[in-house]
């Protein structure tokens, strides 16, 4: 939780103050508060909206409009599939349905344990390779249940 005078508020307030003159500020400040802190914690948004003079509700709305903003940190593991057309016209919604299976999770959702987060994404750029998945930061095509099974294996018990 962040309180008025913590170093979390601090930062955010360092943030701000790097891109206090930059149009359009709060996408890149809110990149940088998640780059730093691995989510958007819902208490940096009435900071942002006073440091930056906007409401909170436009602060709210951005964070929740853009699906590359966290509010609530990811595994260790980030697992995002694509369900772009492409990977569905080659079993991309099948791939999904195994991922959720066996994690016992949701899109959107994070493992009890904290050991993975899998996301949904519209293109991952390897249409040519479908289904593709990225495994944090390293995109994988032709993805198969077992594939995947056994790259998640590998990552996550590293």
């Amino acid at each position: 939780m962040v309180s008025p005078g913590s170093s979390v508020t601090d930062r955010v307030r360092a943030l701000v103050a790097a891109h206090r003159g930059d149009r359009g500020a709060l996408l890149p400040i809110l990149h940088r508060i998640q780059a730093e802190f691995g989510y958007v914690d819902s208490d940096v948004v009435p900071v942002l909206a006073a440091e930056l003079n906007i409401s909170r509700a436009d602060v709210h709305g951005v964070i929740t409009f853009y699906t590359d903003f966290r509010s609530e940190p990811a595994g260790r593991t980030v697992l995002k599939l694509c369900r772009a057309e492409a990977c569905q016209s080659v079993g991309a919604e099948q791939l999904v349905a195994h991922a959720e299976q066996v994690l016992g999770i949701k899109c959107g959702q994070t493992t009890p344990d904290g050991s993975v987060t899998l996301e949904q994404v519209f293109c991952l750029g390897n249409c040519a390779l479908g289904p593709a998945g990225q495994v944090n930061d390293r995109v994988r095509g032709r993805l198969s249940p077992a594939r995947l099974d056994a790259l998640l294996t590998e990552t996550v018990n590293r």
